[in-house]
C-alpha cells in the first residue's frame, strides 16, 4: 500500500497522485488533501498510518518533509522526491496570500505554520536503508545538494536537469514498485 504525500499548496489529485493511482490502482494508494497547517497535516497523516507497518510513504516536496519525519518516527519505508528538507527556509518566502495549485483557492500562509515546520524539519532517526530518494538538480525551489548531502548514505537517484514538479516522473514507477516489493513485499495482485 502506498500512502502519497502532496506538497505545499498542492493537492492529493495532484499529477504524481494521479500518476500512482493509475499505475497501482486506487485501492493500493491512498492520496489525502491535506490541511495547510503542518500540525493538521502531519495529524492527518499519523491517522492515516494508525498501526499499519505495510505501508511506503511517497512525498513531494513538503510531502518529503512530512514523509521523512513519518518514515522515521514509524520506521516506514519512504520515497522522497525533490524534499523539502528545510521547509522553514523553503516557504518563508510564501509568507501571505497563497492560490492552491489545484482549486485556485486561496489560503494565509503564516510565521506561526513556519514555526510548526521546525519541529518537522528536526532530524528524526531516520531509516536510511529504507529511503529512495529521487531529485533532479534542475529544481528551481529546492537545492537538491541539501538532501544529496543529508541522505548520502540512502539510495539515491540524481538526474542533471529536470524541475521541481520532477519532470518524466513515471519513468521511475517501475523503481517505486521495485522498492515496495524489497521493502514490504508485491504491491500488485
Amino acid at each position: 500500500m502506498l500512502l502519497y504525500i502532496h506538497g505545499f499548496a498542492s493537492c492529493g489529485q495532484g499529477n504524481k497522485a494521479r500518476m500512482l493511482v493509475g499505475r497501482f490502482g486506487r485501492d493500493r494508494v491512498m492520496t489525502p488533501d491535506l490541511p495547510v497547517e503542518p500540525d493538521k497535516a502531519i495529524a492527518v497523516l499519523a491517522g492515516l498510518i494508525g498501526h499499519r507497518r505495510d505501508l511506503l510513504l511517497v512525498g513531494s516536496s513538503l510531502g518529503g518533509c512530512y514523509a521523512a519525519w513519518l518514515a522515521g518516527l514509524h520506521g516506514l519505508p519512504a520515497v522522497l522526491i525533490n524534499p523539502a528538507l528545510e521547509p522553514c527556509a523553503t516557504l518563508a518566502p510564501y509568507l501571505g496570500t497563497v492560490r492552491n495549485l489545484c482549486t485556485g483557492e486561496p489560503f494565509e500562509w503564516n510565521r506561526a505554520y513556519l514555526e510548526q515546520l521546525r519541529t518537522y524539519q528536526e532530524a528524526q532517526p531516520l531509516p536510511r536503508d529504507r529511503l529512495l530518494v529521487l531529485l533532479q538538480a534542475g529544481d528551481e525551489s529546492i537545492d537538491y545538494r541539501v538532501a544529496a548531502h543529508r541522505l548520502a548514505a540512502s539510495e539515491l537517484v540524481i538526474e542533471q536537469g529536470g524541475s521541481h514538479a520532477f519532470e518524466q516522473f513515471p519513468r521511475h514507477l517501475d523503481r517505486i514498485e521495485a522498492f515496495h516489493r524489497r521493502h514490504l513485499g508485491p504491491l500488485r495482485g
